[in-house]
C-alpha cells in the first residue's frame, strides 16, 4: 500500500503587492491588537514607579515649582523679587544636588554639571577669624603649574651654560630634545583634550606614563586648557600606571591647580573634578602629599576649597596609617583657620591612633593658649571631636592643661562639653574603675574567669528521632 500523498494547505491566495494596495480585504490586520487587562491595577502603578522613582519624581516637582516661582516674581517689585528669590534659593540648590547624587554611573555628567554649588553659611564674625589666620595674599595667591616646572628646568639648565635668552613666563617655548614630530602629535593631542568631553582619549595620549621624560611631553599638550573631562581620565590613567612619587607629582602640578582655579573662577566645583579628586585617593600617600599637605602648607586654603576636600575624605576609605601621618604634619605645620576643617573630619574617621599622633594633637592645641586673635568656632568643634574621640588616650597632666586651655579659649556652647569629657573619662594608663559593690557580678566574673562556665548554661532541649 503506497503511502498517503499530503495535502499541502496554500496559506497565502494572495500577492504581497495586493495586500499592500488594500489590506483590509486581504484580512490583514491594521489595528494593534488590544493588551490584556490585569486583574488589577498595582502591577501597572508598579511599573511607573520602576520607571521614575518617587523620591526623583518629587525632587524634579520641587524644582519645577521653584523655577515657576522665580519665573513670577520678575513680574512683581525688585524687592520682593529678591526677598523670595533668597529663600528659595537654598531649596533650588539641594533638589538639583539630590537629582546629581541619583545618577547610577559616576562617569555619566552633563557637560555643565557640577558638585557643591550650594551656598556655605558662616558667621561674619568666624569668616573674619578665618581670614585671620590666612598667609597674606592669598586671595591672589597662583597654584604652581607643570609649566611652571618646566620652564624653571629650563632656565637653570640654560643658566648652568650661560645663554643670556632665557624664556619667560606666558612665551611659547619647545624643549630642543623633542623630535618636531612628536611636538607636533602631543600639541595636537592637546588640542583635543581642550574640548574633550567623552569617548575615548587619543593612542598617544596613553603612553605617557611609560616615557622617561613624560613631564616635558605632559606640558607639550597645555594641561592648563583640558576640559575637566580630560583631567578626569588623566587622573585616572597617571593615578593607576605611575608610581607613588610620580603620581604625586602629577597630582600636584596639573589636578590641583585645575581643582583650585575652578573653585576660584566658579564658585563651585565641576563633577568630572570631584570625581578625579576621589580617584586620587586611591593612592592615598600621592593624595596626601600631593593634593592635602600642599593645599595646608600654602596657608591661602579658602573655606570653600576646605569644605570640598573635607567632602571628598569623608565619602572615601583612607587607610590609617596615611591618614595618621597626615595629621601628624597638619597639627605641627603653622596654623591656618582652614586647617582645623581637615583635622576634624579626619578625627570623626574614628582611627585608632599612634600615641605619638595624639600627643601631637595635644600639642597642637596647647600653642593657643597665649593667643591673643579670636579663634574660629571650627577650632573649638575640632578640639571637642578630639576629647570625644581620644579622651582615654590622653594623659593625666595633658588633660590639666587642656583645661586651663579651655579656660582661655572659652566659648558659651563648646566649653562646657569639653569639659564634661575631660572630666568624666579615665586617662591614659589609668586602669578601668571597679563595679560599684551593690552591682550584681555573675559567678563567672567573681571567680576571676574569663570565659563561660558551663555548668552555669541552660540545658539544651533535643529532639526525638
Amino acid at each position: 500500500m503506497g503511502k498517503k500523498k499530503r495535502d499541502y494547505v496554500v496559506h497565502h491566495k494572495q500577492s504581497l503587492g495586493d495586500q499592500l494596495e488594500n489590506p483590509e480585504t486581504w484580512g490583514v490586520r491594521t489595528q494593534p491588537r488590544p493588551s490584556k487587562r490585569r486583574r488589577d491595577g498595582e502591577e501597572d502603578e508598579q511599573q511607573e514607579e520602576e520607571l521614575v522613582p518617587a523620591a526623583m519624581t518629587a525632587r524634579i516637582l520641587k524644582q519645577a515649582r521653584s523655577q515657576q516661582e522665580e519665573i513670577d516674581a520678575e513680574d512683581a517689585p525688585a524687592g520682593a523679587a529678591a526677598l523670595q528669590l533668597a529663600g528659595r534659593r537654598g531649596v533650588v540648590a539641594a533638589a538639583a544636588k539630590g537629582l546629581q547624587g541619583d545618577s547610577e554611573s559616576e562617569e555619566e555628567w552633563s557637560d555643565d554639571g557640577y558638585e557643591f554649588d550650594e551656598e556655605i553659611e558662616v558667621s561674619a564674625e568666624d569668616e573674619a577669624a578665618l581670614a585671620a589666620f590666612m598667609a597674606p595674599g592669598a586671595d591672589d595667591y597662583q597654584q604652581k603649574t607643570l609649566a611652571d616646572l618646566v620652564l624653571e628646568r629650563i632656565r637653570q639648565k640654560q643658566a648652568e651654560q650661560g645663554v643670556s635668552e632665557l624664556p619667560r613666563e606666558g612665551d611659547d617655548f619647545i624643549p630642543g630634545e623633542l623630535d618636531p614630530k612628536v611636538v607636533e602629535v602631543y600639541q595636537g593631542v592637546g588640542k583635543v583634550l581642550s574640548r574633550y568631553t567623552a569617548g575615548k582619549v587619543p593612542k598617544a595620549f596613553k603612553v605617557i606614563p611609560n616615557l622617561q621624560n613624560w613631564e616635558e611631553i605632559l606640558y607639550m599638550t597645555d594641561p592648563e586648557n583640558w576640559s575637566p573631562h580630560a583631567v578626569y581620565q588623566a587622573t585616572r590613567m597617571f593615578v593607576s600606571n605611575l608610581n607613588q612619587k610620580m603620581s604625586q607629582r602629577f597630582l600636584v602640578l596639573v589636578l590641583l591647580p585645575h581643582v583650585r582655579a575652578d573653585i576660584r573662577k566658579n564658585r563651585r566645583l565641576h563633577f568630572a573634578l570631584f570625581q578625579s579628586l576621589k580617584k586620587a585617593t586611591y593612592k592615598a600617600a600621592a593624595f596626601y602629599k600631593g593634593l592635602l599637605l600642599p593645599l595646608c602648607a600654602s596657608g591661602t586654603c579658602n573655606l570653600r576649597e576646605a569644605v570640598i576636600f573635607t567632602s571628598v575624605i569623608r565619602r572615601t576609605s583612607i587607610p590609617v596609617l596615611h591618614s595618621a601621618a597626615a595629621m601628624l604634619r597638619i597639627a605641627e605645620m603653622p596654623y591656618s583657620g582652614t586647617n582645623s576643617f581637615f583635622l576634624r573630619v579626619l578625627l570623626d574617621k574614628k582611627y585608632a591612633l599612634p600615641y605619638r599622633v595624639v600627643d601631637a594633637l595635644v600639642d597642637h592645641f596647647l600653642r593657643f593658649k597665649t593667643e591673643e586673635r579670636l579663634l574660629p568656632v571650627v577650632w573649638q568643634q575640632t578640639l571637642l571631636c578630639f576629647v570625644q574621640r581620644y579622651k582615654t588616650e590622653v594623659r593625666a597632666e595633658d588633660k590639666t592643661a587642656l583645661r586651663d586651655l579651655v579656660k582661655r579659649q572659652h566659648h558659651y556652647a563648646l566649653t562646657p562639653e569639653i569639659l564634661r569629657e575631660l572630666d568624666s573619662s579615665r586617662s591614659r594608663g589609668e586602669a578601668a574603675p571597679a563595679p560599684d559593690a551593690g552591682a550584681p557580678v555573675s559567678k563567672v566574673a567573681a571567680a576571676g574567669g574569663s570565659g563561660e562556665d558551663p555548668r552555669d548554661l541552660a540545658p539544651i532541649i533535643m529532639m526525638d528521632d
